[in-house]
């Protein structure tokens, strides 16, 4: 009998798709027609959830037509409560198995899949790498610069979960300011940082990984703001003069008059592992994952 192996995986977004991105490229014509018919559900559902799409079935109808009980390979969906305002119901990736050479690799769906590696439910994993800056990653008085270095900056007491290798599907923190926040500085960097003193506009959720990024000496006469919530963020930001946001080309920033500057740190889906857990089948499924072919922000190995 195929021994398989199961790995943690984001239920929607960005993150899962990039995990069937790089599923397909390792697993053939049925990983890359699993991709595809997960992908494009999930968009569907999404479009739905955020009211662009109407759907004339209910959603319970809606998983039921999703579903092949006579196929052990077809993908399974779940319905969960998005966080968006009223609570809507949204459907999500539950599972599905695709085979791997001489293994099946088993896709579980999880809220949080970096939690449920660090609890020893799996010994591998794909989450977002913030995920990791934001909860187990030591402050240290030198900032990050890159995901090859965040190992290094884990308590092994902490947590047995390490980063095996990034996706690809790189965005980042980058710092925006507004021009004249910049004074006699010539660029917009670290450097501006590490001489800054003044609010520093962030998401609440990212102010540990801004600390671990930027480093905590640099965080003297720093104060941390947070956006309104009823606006863009870069609208914030120009208010506040400075701050860090993910960004993909900084359109957005440049409307608010902000200047783009440094990208501080890249987020980035990578594939996780919990040594303990570790087996002969799951690592053979880590080298399959393991993709030398597609360049990545993130190369830890």
């Amino acid at each position: 009998m195929t021994e398989t192996v199961a790995v943690a995986v984001p239920r929607k977004g960005r993150p899962l798709e990039a995990v069937l991105d790089r599923v397909a490229r390792v697993g053939g014509n049925e990983a890359t027609a699993l991709a595809d018919s997960v992908s494009s559900t999930l968009r569907y559902e999404k479009a739905v959830t955020k009211n662009r799409q109407h759907a004339e079935r209910g959603p319970y109808e809606r998983l039921a037509a999703y579903s092949d009980p006579d196929d052990p390979h077809a993908p399974e969906y779940t319905l969960l409560r998005d966080d968006r305002e009223q609570y809507p119901r949204r459907i999500v990736f539950d599972s599905a198995t695709v085979s791997l050479d001489d293994y099946d690799l088993r896709l579980i769906g999880r809220e949080e899949p970096f939690r449920a590696l660090r609890t020893h439910e799996f010994a591998l994993g794909f989450d977002s790498a913030d995920l990791v800056l934001e909860e187990v990653v030591d402050l240290e008085p030198d900032g990050l610069g890159s995901l090859t270095e965040i190992n290094n900056r884990i308590d092994p007491k902490n947590t047995d979960v390490r980063v095996v290798t990034g996706l690809g599907d790189t965005v980042y923190h980058t710092l925006l300011a507004s021009p004249d926040q910049l004074g006699e500085h010539d660029g917009l960097d670290r450097a501006f940082i590490a001489d800054y003193e003044g609010a520093l506009c962030i998401s609440p959720r990212y102010e540990r990984l801004v600390q671990a990024v930027l480093g905590t000496r640099a965080m003297g006469d720093i104060e941390f703001v947070y956006p309104t919530g009823n606006r863009e963020e870069e609208a914030d930001i120009a208010d506040v003069g400075v701050g860090v946001y993910l960004t993909m080309t900084g359109s957005t920033a440049r409307e608010y008059g902000l200047l783009v500057g440094e990208n501080l740190f890249p987020s980035e889906t990578v594939l996780m592992e919990n040594h303990a857990e570790t087996t002969t089948a799951a690592d053979a499924i880590k080298q399959e994952l393991t993709d030398p072919a597609v360049e990545t922000a993130l190369s830890v190995r």
